[in-house]
C-alpha cells in the first residue's frame, strides 16, 4: 500500500482544507515546488496534486504552482493531479506538462460519455475522483451532493480503462478523526478498480488499520494534514508498510 503526499493549491499556496470548505484553509507554504521537493525528500513515491481552485471554477488553474511542482518533481516520481478537469483539451495539456495521470471528478459523474472518451484517448492515464458524503456523490469542488452512491459510480467506471479510484469521505477530510476504513473496504470489495483512500488519516494506527482490512484492492492512501502537521511521519509510516511486504 503506497501513502501519497497531498499537494492542494489554492490561490498559488499549499494548503488544506476542512471538510472541503474554502473558507477554512491553512496555508502551509506558499512555495508548491518547495513543498513537493521536500515531500520527495522524504520519500515519497507518488504526488497528488489538487487544484483547488479548478474544481470550482470547472477549468485549469493554478498553473504556474502545478508547473513548479513538476520541475521540482523532475521524473524522479509519478504526479497525479484532479480538479477543475473537464475536457480533452485540459487533459491532453496537463499530461504534455508532465503529469502521470490526471483525476476526474465531476465531470466523470455529469458526463459518463466524457469519461470514456478520456480513457479512451489517453489510456492508462485516467483516474476518478469520487468524493462522497454520507454515501452519496459530491460535486463541483463539493459543492452539490447528488443523489449517486460512491459504489454506483465506481461500478459505472469498470470497464472503462480507469486506472485506479480516489475515494474520499468528505466529512473525514481535514479532520484527523481517522479514515472511513469501512466505507473504503466496502468500495473496494465491490469494484476491481484499486481504490485510494483519502479524507481523515491522522495518526500511524489508521494506516494500519487500513493496512488490517487485509483487502488487496486498497493500492494506497493519502496524506494531507497529518503529514504537515506531523502527527504521521511519512517515512515511518512508509516503511511500516514496505515491512509487511517484505
Amino acid at each position: 500500500m503506497l501513502l501519497i503526499p497531498a499537494i492542494d493549491l489554492k490561490n498559488g499556496q499549499c494548503v488544506r482544507l476542512k471538510q472541503g470548505d474554502m473558507n477554512q484553509a491553512t496555508v502551509f507554504s506558499e512555495d508548491p515546488g518547495a513543498m513537493a521537493a521536500h515531500w520527495v525528500a522524504q520519500g515519497a513515491r507518488r504526488l497528488h496534486v489538487v487544484d483547488l481552485d479548478g474544481a470550482f471554477a470547472g477549468k485549469p488553474s493554478n498553473i504556474a504552482a502545478i508547473t513548479a511542482i513538476l520541475a521540482a518533481v523532475g521524473h524522479t516520481i509519478p504526479v497525479q493531479l484532479g480538479g477543475g478537469i473537464r475536457s480533452l483539451a485540459a487533459i491532453e495539456g496537463w499530461l504534455n506538462l508532465g503529469l502521470k495521470d490526471v483525476i476526474i471528478g465531476t465531470a466523470a459523474v455529469k458526463d459518463p460519455a466524457f469519461l470514456r472518451l478520456a480513457c479512451e484517448t489517453f489510456p492508462g492515464r485516467i483516474m476518478v475522483g469520487i468524493d462522497a458524503k454520507d454515501g452519496f456523490v459530491a460535486t463541483d469542488g463539493w459543492a452539490q451532493i447528488l443523489n449517486v452512491t460512491a459504489t454506483e459510480l465506481a461500478k459505472q467506471c469498470e470497464g472503462l480503462g480507469v486506472n485506479s479510484i480516489v475515494y474520499t469521505d468528505i466529512g473525514r477530510d481535514g479532520m484527523m478523526g481517522g479514515v472511513n476504513v469501512s466505507a473504503t473496504q466496502a468500495l473496494a470489495e465491490a469494484v476491481a478498480i484499486p481504490i485510494i483512500a483519502s479524507g481523515g488519516m491522522h495518526v500511524l494506527k489508521d494506516v494500519q488499520d487500513l493496512y488490517a482490512t487485509g483487502c488487496k484492492g486498497i493500492s494506497g492512501a493519502i496524506l494531507g494534514r497529518s503529514i504537515y502537521e506531523g502527527t504521521i511521519v511519512l517515512s515511518e509510516a512508509q516503511g511500516w508498510l514496505d515491512a509487511r511486504v517484505a
